[in-house]
């Protein structure tokens, strides 16, 4: 049987990719991954059965590289954060709170950092420097200037992407140059509250002309700490992962552990106190979220 690529779902319905053609394509049964069942999702390598020329049934759903709960798509390869340097100012709190999103999802993240005429070589430098130090790629951009557009295009290729940011940054702005004639969904994340407007749009793979995919979707419709313990917190943070095999305890979550290799680097200032801040202040978020969301 052939297989493709689901590149929207929508009404019970399963568009399949394969090649040039799309398939319209119902699931055939319930699938089942060790024992629980699977929904198929935008994203998902899927074998699939032909009974016409435009319409078929998936048969079977490919294993997944990673997976997105809102918005729901899979096998995303990267998220593209926008976070702007001018209206709004570059928030690192924010930033850190969807890198510890994207980082418990498996999915790897480019910062993109809007408006970047706005600000100073020397603001723009140290937030690269920080950021850079920790393992992630960061690309200033602006539209005024147009640098980084070519160097963002270029990331785009050959993979699946979903691009997020707080609102007001520029998201779509920056798509319209990547991409003329494009129109993308790209939904706001509330600063203050963490959480997006409501939305029941449904998402789509827009296809690139160099290969790859832009995922159009609400954006991340919530930043809350659900599905989440503090192991996988701390986890979160690829400098304190970095540093956890050499703690003493297995499981150190580099608070009040004896000889926590994260808090001896933080004291040695190798570890940025303004990203062990914002880790405490997640940890009481994560606290109160859990508060909230007790069973009884």
């Amino acid at each position: 049987m052939p297989e493709g690529r689901i590149v929207k779902a929508l009404s019970g319905f399963y568009y399949v990719a394969d090649g040039d053609r799309v398939y319209s394509c119902r699931a055939r049964g319930l699938f089942k991954k060790k024992g629980a069942k699977v929904t198929p999702l935008v994203g998902d390598w899927v074998v699939y059965d032909v009974i016409s020329e435009e319409e078929g049934y998936v048969m079977e759903v490919g294993e997944r590289t990673s997976e997105l709960v809102r918005p729901p798509i899979s096998n995303v390869d990267q998220a593209v954060l926008v976070f702007s340097m001018f209206k709004p100012q570059f928030s690192s709190l924010l930033l850190d709170k969807f890198l510890v999103h994207t980082e418990k999802a498996g999915i790897d993240s480019v910062i993109v950092l809007s408006k970047a005429d706005h600000a100073s070589e020397e603001e723009i430098a140290e937030i690269v420097a920080s950021y850079t130090a920790i393992g992630y790629r960061v690309i200033p951009t602006s539209k005024v200037d147009q640098r980084g557009v070519e160097e963002v295009k270029e990331l785009l290729v050959d993979r699946i992407s979903v691009f997020a940011g707080q609102s007001g940054v520029g998201k779509s702005s920056l798509i319209n140059l990547l991409f003329p004639g494009i129109s993308l969904q790209t939904g706001d994340v509330s600063e203050k509250l963490g959480r997006g407007k409501h939305t029941t749009r449904h998402v789509e793979l827009i296809p690139l002309e160099g290969g790859g995919y832009v995922a159009d979707t609400p954006g991340f419709s919530s930043l809350e700490f659900m599905d989440m313990d503090e192991l996988d917190l701390a986890e979160a943070f690829r400098d304190f992962a970095v540093l956890s095999s050499d703690c003493k305890f297995r499981g150190c979550l580099h608070v009040s552990e004896p000889s926590c290799a994260v808090r001896a680097a933080l004291e040695a200032g190798e570890v940025s106190m303004e990203r062990y801040e914002h880790y405490k202040q997640f940890r009481e978020e994560l606290k109160e979220y859990q508060r909230r969301n007790k069973p009884w």
